[in-house]
């Protein structure tokens, strides 16, 4: 994080004496108008990598919270076919009981009747 900071602190001084070459109209010999475009220049470059490199470092955090809300909402799957089993089971459970139920009420109307 430290090289990011550095790199925005030498952007943000590369904007101001760009902003404030700006505001004054100074004639100078090629040299030194070739060494102030380059550092303007630099100034741009360094101003883009910056922005790039932020959006990388959002683009990783967003796809880390991607992969955690992923591996949640796997989690909650899992219990829910859990559950889901659970509740078979148990349907498969009353609907012998029932029929159990039902073959000896079946059998004791049978013997009554007889």
């Amino acid at each position: 994080m430290a090289p990011l900071l550095l790199l925005v602190q030498l952007t943000a001084m590369a904007l101001a004496l760009n902003n404030s070459n700006r505001l004054k109209a100074v004639f100078v010999d090629e040299d030194t108008f070739a060494k102030a475009s380059l550092s303007s220049e630099q100034a741009r470059t360094i101003k883009a990598e910056a922005a790039q490199k932020a959006a990388e470092l959002r683009a990783q955090e967003v796809t880390k919270e991607l992969e955690n809300t992923t591996k949640v909402f796997e989690l909650h799957m899992e219990e829910l076919r859990a559950k889901q089993q659970e509740i078979s089971k148990r349907d498969e459970e009353i609907k012998l009981l029932e029929a159990i139920i039902q073959t000896l009420g079946g059998k004791e109307s049978c013997s009554t009747i007889g």
